[in-house]
């Protein structure tokens, strides 16, 4: 039986697969915090997969993880990995920059995009940030641009924004709101507080309250950490230890069968086209 590790797997994963991620949607997913480490003894499974998960670490962070990537593969295991790739990126946004200086309409509409695609994930402070405000605006005016660089995720966001658009009574799917729930929870020890402390400290309390909302986002998990391009992806992947390092499309893998898990495409269409990827052997 084969040992195939998908790490930090979302809504993407096969049951022929041991999948991981931060919370569990599926019986065939378990819950681990990876900052904790990848639960699992050494030399455990012949691949170890993870897509757009490394650059939501932390540099340092991230070379751990991939330690611990390589303590759990076997020897001659592949790893592959998928992160954003900032090298296509800043060559759209210099293209881009370029055609928008000479007045290219079209070109001032993508500059706008890969400006937010570039940095949005990085500093925004709400779920979604400006990205999210850019798809769900009435009208796109590069949509095919800007789905071209996202790939069927941001079709996917688009097409259910539009149906509520049409559909305004529909109720709303169950969704967890943490946030919300923090401000109830806070309220109420705000209000045991106002008879026991100052008011003075009852105000800082209150001024300080945004900085805790903004800590929780901040270390959700959704923002990025750091960006990887094919040159320092394949060194710090050869800092770890591994080798024979290779740069692939969606479609081409060595590890055995794989577009048949349709992690990365299917039926020809790729889900994050912004993507690098490579594979590397320990």
């Amino acid at each position: 039986m084969k040992t195939y590790l998908n790490l930090g797997c979302g809504q993407r994963f096969h049951p022929a697969w041991t999948n991981i991620d931060f919370v569990s949607q599926s019986p065939y997913i378990q819950a681990h915090n990876l900052l904790d480490g990848i639960p699992f003894p050494d030399e455990s499974f012949e691949v170890v997969y993870h897509s757009h998960l490394l650059e939501h670490f932390t540099k340092t962070d991230g070379k751990k993880f991939l330690q611990e990537c390589y303590r759990v593969l076997k020897s001659n295991g592949i790893i592959r990995v998928a992160v954003p790739d900032l090298e296509r990126i800043v060559k759209e946004y210099l293209k881009n920059l370029e055609l928008a200086l000479q007045g290219d309409i079209q070109a001032q509409y993508n500059y706008e995009w890969i400006i937010l695609e570039m940095y949005d994930q990085a500093v925004r402070t709400k779920s979604g940030g400006d990205m999210a405000k850019y798809i769900f605006q009435p009208e796109i005016p590069n949509e095919h641009y800007v789905f071209e660089r996202i790939g069927e995720e941001g079709r996917l966001l688009r097409k259910m924004y539009l149906e509520n658009l049409q559909n305004p009574t529909k109720p709303a799917s169950p969704v967890r709101n943490d946030r919300s729930l923090l401000k109830k929870i806070l309220s109420k020890i705000k209000s045991l507080l106002k008879n026991l402390l100052l008011k003075d400290e009852i105000k800082f309390y209150q001024e300080n309250l945004k900085y805790a909302y903004l800590g929780q986002f901040r270390l959700s998990g959704e923002v990025h950490q750091w960006m990887y391009d094919r040159y320092s992806l394949s060194k710090l992947l050869q800092e770890v230890g591994f080798r024979d390092i290779e740069i692939k499309t969606a479609f081409e893998s060595n590890i055995p069968a794989w577009n048949s898990f349709e992690l990365e495409s299917k039926n020809g269409v790729v889900f994050k086209p912004d993507s690098l990827f490579m594979e590397a052997l320990k």
